[in-house]
């Protein structure tokens, strides 16, 4: 049975996707802690981070990073967090996130009813950041889009 993520990758559900490529997509989360909020997503169905080969964990951070550059450049935060919880969906995930203070990394400022509307322009100013960084060929033709 395929996780929420594939779905979510394999456009069955709805997702805000700022990367896509043969191994990793990102998308935003729909319960942000911070505006711009995203998650890189394995496109293989990996629940635990140990279980990961380490070419592919090693290819997430660095997708990661780079959705971590675009958050700065886009929201000015004066950190980028950077997470692996996995209780959420059993379908390994990093959370990265602009972070203003340590309360940044509690999942209880989880927004509930994010605006769709800030949602898609907060996706915009990644993608957006992403191209003029350079990593364009990365950026989904379309939002809603992980196909490659």
């Amino acid at each position: 049975m395929s996780t929420l993520f594939t779905k979510i990758i394999d456009g069955e559900i709805p997702g805000r996707f700022l990367w896509a490529d043969d191994r990793a997509v990102a998308f935003l989360t729909i319960g942000p802690i911070r505006p711009g909020h995203a998650l890189v997503v394995p496109r293989q169905e990996v629940d635990h981070w140990l279980d990961a080969d380490d070419d592919l964990l090693a290819h997430l951070t660095q997708v990661a990073k780079r959705i971590g550059s675009a958050q700065q450049a886009a929201f000015a935060p004066p950190r980028i967090g950077l997470m692996v919880a996995g209780f959420e969906v059993p379908h390994l995930h990093v959370h990265v996130w602009p972070v203003h203070d340590l309360g940044d990394f509690s999942f209880e400022r989880v927004e509930q009813d994010p605006d769709p509307a800030r949602l898609d322009a907060d996706a915009a100013a990644i993608r957006e950041a992403l191209v003029t960084q350079g990593d364009g060929a990365h950026v989904p033709p379309d939002v809603s889009s992980a196909a490659r």
